[in-house]
């Protein structure tokens, strides 16, 4: 007589440079006995090493972190590891942020403003192999699709200018990324230099047009 073996729980990497954030993630995520939570970090570069020793169902992924930034980190992990899926889970909205983060291999993008229960439903439907969305990222994808031009600024750039435009001096932003200031330097010239951009200002309006930063 055959026996129904029970489902085995998700296992889930968080990775995000906010303890709070990761504290109030697991204690949400521990109310499900399907969810086991594997793994905690802050770091790209860490997260790339857990990943690989772990092999979890899903990675829950911020974008902005030292080290590595989650979209690259999402890039080599699944590229790496067919059965692990990445649900980026970030406070950035913009179209651009969202686009690259799929074209990185993430299955999904939910908003750190969602709900606990969006979380875990997000999670079991990427851990299925299905994509998840919060709702206004899919109606802003539909709406107002990312350019695709020879232009587009890189995911580190994008992050930078979104420090820029916050006011954050470039010693700040390296501080913040884990980086040199001649390279937060560097960055900004060859965004201007790309956007044929002089002025700070422009860099700053720039910034609001594509969604980088509110308005």
């Amino acid at each position: 007589m055959s026996t129904i073996q029970p489902e085995l729980p998700t296992r889930i990497l968080l990775v995000d440079d906010h303890p709070m954030v990761q504290g109030g993630l697991s204690a949400c995520l521990s109310f499900y006995d399907d969810i086991e939570i594997v793994g905690m970090t802050h770091d790209g570069k860490d997260a790339l090493e857990k990943a690989l020793a772990l092999k979890p169902d899903v990675i829950l992924m911020d974008i902005s972190m030292p080290s590595m930034n989650g979209i690259d980190a999402t890039e080599i992990i699944t590229d790496r590891l067919e059965d692990t899926k990445v649900l980026i889970f970030s406070m950035h909205d913009s179209a651009e942020f969202v686009t690259s983060s799929i074209q990185a291999g993430a299955s999904g993008y939910i908003l750190k403003d969602t709900t606990s229960e969006e979380v875990y439903y997000a999670i079991k439907a990427v851990a299925k192999g299905q994509t998840h969305f919060s709702s206004s990222i899919a109606k802003m994808l539909i709406d107002k699709p990312a350019k695709d031009t020879s232009q587009k600024l890189t995911t580190r750039e994008q992050l930078i200018l979104t420090h820029v435009a916050q006011g954050k001096s470039s010693k700040e932003i390296a501080r913040i990324l884990n980086i040199s200031f001649r390279t937060v330097e560097a960055h900004r010239r060859n965004m201007k230099s790309k956007l044929n951009i002089e002025s700070l200002a422009e860099l700053i309006c720039y910034a609001v047009d594509h969604g980088l930063v509110d308005k």
